[in-house]
């Protein structure tokens, strides 16, 4: 599996392609550098470069990328182990149809989850000006000649799924590009973005608001969201140790759709979130009542790969409520 981090390595941060690159877990600052690399097996990871990872997308037999990104209190290993269980189940429902590439930004290795929480939250701002930079990569290598003449060029479709802390490491990515080196705005870029328990404030992605360059980035911003979702509340109650009282996206969806870009849908996930992941009911977007086995959330991001389309039954419908089947009574 090939990933990008921004993680302090144990060695070196300059670059040499081929090197064994291993995680430095005591530190939890957002390095500037960008490493791409590969996990060779647990715990066994070596720098690529981003020219050979750029050229492992293009060339892979899978027709489109999702872009991982992961929540708080994730260290690399946790990381992968959900990536694996995403990439199975894509993989179950249709070969080669899906790559998924985690991006693995610095959380905490401390105890204590509020502690962790405020750290990481402050490295998932940080991380923002080191993934700008992938972004800039990307689109360098995109429309070179060299890499992509017009007689080869790539066209494989890029998706995005952040969860949890996540959507904080995306949106702020896209501040920092646009910012920074895109006087024009952010170009479309990716097919499909998921925003799965998002653990940012739910006035963000409003008109005006940063979470907005999501919205331009996106073909369509999917939100997932669940009101008893435990961690989020853990996370309220740190905001609010800080003074910062707001609702989160991820327990509401948008405060007000129509405040929202017309490509911003709305998932309710209410009926599911606990019976998929008790008690925290805080990442039901993978397996179902078993491990393995898609869920009800996961077939409809699958869906959504597909086709292109959040939901193709009504082209005019921008919300829906994912519910358990119940058995009938006879």
């Amino acid at each position: 599996m090939i990933f990008v981090t921004n993680r302090f390595p144990e060695q070196s941060i300059r670059t040499r392609i081929g090197r064994n690159f291993d995680f430095d877990l005591d530190d939890n600052a957002a390095s500037n550098s960008v490493f791409f690399c590969e996990r060779l097996k647990a715990k066994s990871y070596r720098e690529i470069g981003s020219i050979d990872f750029l050229e492992r997308l293009k060339t892979s037999r899978c027709r489109q990328i999702l872009v991982y990104i992961h929540g708080f209190s994730n260290l690399p290993e946790d990381v992968f182990e959900a990536a694996q269980e995403f990439q199975k189940l894509c993989d179950g429902k249709k070969k080669d149809e899906v790559l998924v590439v985690p991006v693995i930004w610095p959380c905490d290795n401390d105890l204590g989850i509020v502690k962790d929480y405020w750290d990481d939250q402050k490295a998932a701002d940080q991380s923002a000006y080191s993934f700008a930079r992938v972004m800039e990569k990307f689109l360098a290598w995109r429309n070179s000649e060299k890499y992509n003449p017009q007689s080869d060029p790539c066209f494989k479709r890029i998706n995005v799924l952040a969860h949890s802390m996540g959507n904080r490491v995306l949106r702020q990515t896209l501040v920092a590009w646009n910012r920074y080196d895109l006087p024009k705005g952010v170009p479309l870029i990716f097919r499909n973005t998921f925003l799965v328990a998002a653990d940012v404030v739910n006035e963000t992605l409003h008109e005006g608001e940063p979470g907005e360059l999501i919205c331009h980035a996106s073909r369509n911003v999917v939100v997932y969201h669940a009101s008893d979702d435990l961690a989020l509340r853990a996370s309220k109650a740190s905001n609010l140790k800080n003074k910062i009282a707001s609702r989160r996206l991820g327990h509401t969806g948008p405060e007000n759709m129509d405040k929202t870009p017309r490509n911003v849908f709305r998932v309710d996930c209410d009926d599911v979130n606990n019976v998929y992941d008790r008690p925290k009911g805080h990442s039901y977007f993978r397996s179902g009542t078993r491990k393995g086995s898609p869920g009800k959330v996961f077939d409809h991001i699958f869906s959504c790969l597909e086709t292109g389309r959040v939901f193709p039954e009504d082209e005019e419908r921008r919300s829906s409520i994912i519910r358990l089947r119940r058995r009938s009574r006879g």
